[in-house]
């Protein structure tokens, strides 16, 4: 199949990409950068920002499938302005490649569009799934947004898939880079009460999850990217510590003091969902790395 890619270049479009190239797809990376040249078979860049129409957008409709990773990121302190930012990012790159799907007017390209278990909202020990209503906050008000956004594809012929991700950890990006140097100190511990629910997803079962909605075409709106088996903050913790050799005997860093460092950001880090991805387990779908466990002796092997 013929892939457009936005958001390509970061840590997840990078192991997409290897996985779609390693079946023999074709790969288009739509990326800022004039000076961008591939010399891998089958990928290719096509420079163009996004977040603005231009000619890229003629090249969209040549494709039979659309991924859409492009946005901002959130693991950041929230100012005013960087809330827009992240807000901005993922509205305009939706509703331009919308617009250049309405422009080639082609049945049947798959929109596969990224948003977020914060569609949730902070819910406690509930456990949620993909029928489950939208929460508040920021995150949840943005999601909605962002999925609206990708939806109005189907007015053009689209079929139109929403991956809400849980946290992606991976061997080179993502949160458990930031994360590995800190239990290497000796310094991990449990963030706030450490009984928030942390939803999660290994790489390559994100991965797998994306070459698997490529083949199953009668799968359609939302579906939960996350593990079977959420785990709490302190769970994380200890099962890290444990892989790692390295025991977490540090009391847990109090609410206030990830206020007074992150300000709102720090809301998504102490409160978090407990989300499972039903969809994808009643279509059969077989997770490599189900449990934690499992998935960190995988990754700091």
């Amino acid at each position: 199949m013929k892939i457009f890619m936005t958001g390509g270049t970061g840590f997840v479009g990078r192991v997409l990409t290897d996985a779609f190239l390693r079946q023999g797809h074709q790969v288009t990376v739509l990326t800022r950068s004039s000076r961008a040249e591939s010399h891998t078979a089958g990928l290719s860049y096509l420079s163009g920002d996004p977040t603005a129409r231009g000619k890229w957008q003629e090249k969209v409709s040549d494709h039979d499938v659309i991924v859409n990773l492009a946005g901002s990121s959130i693991f950041q302190r929230w100012t005013k302005k960087r809330k827009a930012d992240i807000r901005e990012s993922r509205l305009l790159v939706t509703e331009n490649l919308v617009e250049a799907l309405s422009r080639g007017n082609r049945k049947g390209i798959r929109l596969l569009s990224t948003s977020a278990v914060g569609f949730y909202g902070v819910r406690g020990d509930e456990l949620l799934d993909e029928s489950s209503s939208s929460g508040e906050g920021f995150l949840a008000s943005l999601s909605r947004e962002w999925e609206s956004a990708a939806m109005r594809a189907a007015d053009h012929g689209a079929e139109v898939v929403i991956l809400r991700f849980g946290v992606v950890l991976g061997r080179n990006g993502g949160a458990l880079k930031q994360m590995v140097p800190v239990f290497k100190w000796y310094l991990g511990s449990p963030l706030g009460s450490g009984k928030q629910w942390f939803s999660w997803i290994h790489e390559q079962d994100l991965a797998a999850v994306y070459l698997y909605l490529l083949e199953r075409k009668d799968l359609s709106g939302p579906i939960n990217c996350t593990a079977p088996y959420p785990v709490t903050n302190e769970e994380m913790t200890r099962i890290i510590g444990e892989e790692m050799g390295k025991p977490t005997f540090m009391p847990a860093v109090p609410e206030f003091v990830l206020k007074m460092i992150l300000g709102e950001f720090a809301s998504v880090i102490v409160k978090g969902q407990r989300v499972i991805p039903k969809r994808l387990l009643s279509a059969g779908f077989q997770f490599r790395f189900p449990d934690m466990a499992l998935a960190l002796r995988d990754l700091l092997d």
